[in-house]
């Protein structure tokens, strides 16, 4: 199996050079590479490290300075983090119960404002040198600014030694340690990251609540840690012989340790960041794949119950990535590690952290390996992208190995449609941090974002937006795609313009609402109007039913579209003229008699998101 899967590895690496060239010659991005040593002392909770960074400047652009993240900061009495997340608690909400709560986090809520001296995270920088000449440094909280005084130029690279140490928080917010299932090290966000530079800039962004973007690149990574804690990552253990306890070759003798440190040397390469965990009580089961990566699950012993639940999502993950693999595209890693450790479900590349071993937190998580570990986009611009995707490509995994059909949706069309009659949505253009509520930025993310793509299926048809996306990962993936780059591969594979579709869904808040209208006899046949009551245009299906039990489906394209999808079954279709985006009303005709008529229905597949369906139908009384 292993030979094959490295041949895989090799085809894919050839591919993706050459999508690489066919997708967007001109896009350039950031490269690099960390080789990271630390000292764990697990008394302290805290550790001392280095790093040399090499990094790569593939731009066009002198670079003056370099951004570096140090996400532990925020967790600090009257930090960023800290403040907002007690000013978004003083908005009121009511839930679906009818309570009001807070509109807070209820995992942060003011907790970081009681954390004492040694609760608290921090990552302190002692310096950053470039050919041995200590660099400039300025703090911003969670962000250093590293004032060069020697610019990178274009196509060159430099290399940073970076000193650092840094205190683990109690775990608040994804990270830290001692969260409530008892993990003792969740160590995510937890060592000085390079900003991502891009052709927007600087992503310099402080950490205030949620989502990431990071450099591509190649991670070495060593932690030293008591010899009595077993460490899971995002990588591969490259000394699993001298480490054991399941890591090891089959056969292998471990070697004995002496001393009380034990040193884990880590890799994974062309991934855009590193996690891991540590805890003296965990347990790791194993699920081979064929033609797939080989399968991790990491968690602490408890009782039966709870490893038979363990047991059972692995099971599942193994069961589900042969749909995932046809119908998203291979998983290009030779492991993944479902690690538990955090506060609910947090993805990285290779590994992700989970508080239990639930299967919809498991599949969740592991489709944030396509969108987001192997897409990496900006997240902090776009968290539709990665959320949305996710929740969309999720849903779809979980109905399929529980041959169900796919109106598990509905739960997304429901909490969009009430996040569009709240009052407080705002246009998915708005950064991640910058939401007025959490509500609006976990529904458009989230639930609007799945919306997105189940309502392309309407537009172009189901079966082309499984070729939509599979092309998108075979051009994309490795390379920060936007919505733009997104829209261009369906745009291309579909045959038809949809511009007007992300201006309207994404950069607006317009919403979509069509009626049936008035039913005449006009020279002799039926002739039915449609209303449009929404400011967003839409191709609208309107099916009828007749009392013999026939049907037609009447196909009404919106003229911004240039185009047409194929009929997605066998039911009779009319393909009529476009609908002229500014007309409010559309009439086509029937060959059929008024007496024939039993019912009317506008999108009788309920893919499109008309936040009023009861003017949809009509039903006619015999």
């Amino acid at each position: 199996m292993m030979k094959t899967f490295t041949k895989f590895l090799l085809l894919s690496s050839v591919i993706f050079n050459l999508s690489s060239l066919q997708a967007q010659p001109d896009r350039w991005q950031q490269r690099i590479k960390y080789n990271i040593n630390v000292n764990m002392d697990v008394v302290t909770n805290r550790f001392s490290g280095t790093e040399k960074i090499e990094y790569i400047n593939n731009s066009p652009d002198t670079l003056e300075r370099i951004f570096i993240h140090l996400y532990w900061n925020a967790f600090q009495p009257n930090s960023s983090m800290d403040v907002r997340s007690r000013e978004t608690g003083k908005t009121i909400l009511t839930n679906r119960r009818g309570d009001e709560v807070p509109d807070w986090d209820d995992r942060v809520k003011d907790r970081i404002s009681k954390l004492k001296e040694n609760e608290i995270g921090f990552q302190n920088v002692k310096s950053v040198k470039i050919n041995g000449i200590e660099q400039k440094l300025r703090s911003y909280e969670t962000i250093l600014e590293v004032k060069l005084d020697k610019a990178i130029l274009p196509k060159t690279k430099t290399v940073l030694d970076v000193v650092f140490e840094a205190q683990v928080p109690l775990q608040i917010r994804r990270s830290g340690r001692d969260n409530a299932q008892g993990v003792r090290y969740s160590m995510s966000q937890w060592y000085p990251k390079v900003a991502e530079y891009d052709y927007q800039g600087w992503n310099a962004n402080p950490y205030i609540a949620r989502e990431f973007y990071g450099v591509w690149g190649d991670y070495d990574v060593n932690i030293s840690i008591d010899k009595n804690y077993f460490v899971a990552a995002g990588g591969d253990l490259m000394n699993a012989n001298d480490i054991g306890l399941g890591y090891e070759t089959a056969g292998m003798k471990p070697k004995l340790v002496t001393g009380n440190m034990i040193t884990w040397k880590w890799q994974a390469y062309n991934v855009h960041d590193f996690v891991w965990a540590a805890d003296t009580t965990y347990k790791m089961i194993t699920r081979t794949v064929k033609d797939g990566p080989l399968i991790r699950v990491v968690y602490k012993r408890t009782d039966s119950v709870s490893d038979d639940r363990w047991q059972h999502s692995a099971d599942t993950a193994a069961i589900a990535y042969p749909f995932i693999a046809k119908t998203y595209g291979p998983y290009p890693y030779k492991t993944y590690t479902f690690i538990q450790g955090g506060d609910g479900g947090m993805e990285y590349p290779m590994a992700c952290l989970v508080k239990s071993g639930s299967i919809g937190t498991f599949v969740h998580e592991w489709m944030h390996s396509w969108y987001q570990g192997m897409f990496g986009t900006n997240e902090s611009l776009y968290p539709w992208m990665d959320e949305g995707f996710t929740n969309y490509a999720g849903m779809r995994v979980v109905c399929d190995f529980r041959k169900i059909p796919s109106t598990i949706y509905d739960n997304e069309y429901k909490s969009y449609f009430n996040l569009a009659r709240s009052g407080m949505e705002e246009p998915m253009t708005t950064h991640s941090d910058h939401y007025n509520t959490n509500f609006a930025y976990t529904n458009a993310a989230y639930s609007k974002g799945a919306v997105f793509l189940n309502q392309l299926g309407y537009i172009v048809g189901d079966k082309m937006l499984d070729k939509i996306l599979l092309e998108y990962y075979r051009q994309w993936r490795f390379k920060h795609p936007n919505p733009n780059d997104f829209i261009r591969i369906a745009e291309k594979q579909s045959g038809i313009e949809l511009q007007w579709y992300k201006e309207y869904w994404v950069n607006s808040t317009k919403t979509i609402d069509y009626a049936v209208g008035d039913i005449n006899i006009v020279n002799g046949k039926t002739q039915i109007t449609v209303k449009r009551i929404g400011k967003m245009p839409m191709p609208v299906e309107v099916l009828m039913t007749f009392k013999d039990g026939s049907k037609e489906l009447h196909y009404i394209p919106l003229n911004l579209m240039y185009g047409e999808k194929s009929a997605e079954d066998t039911v009779p279709r009319t393909v009529h003229t476009e609908w002229k985006w500014t007309h409010p009303e559309y009439n086509f005709e029937t060959n059929r008699s008024i007496r024939d008529i039993k019912s009317i229905e506008i999108d009788p597949s309920q893919r499109m998101a008309d936040i009023n369906r009861n003017n949809n139908k009509l039903v006619i009384p015999d």
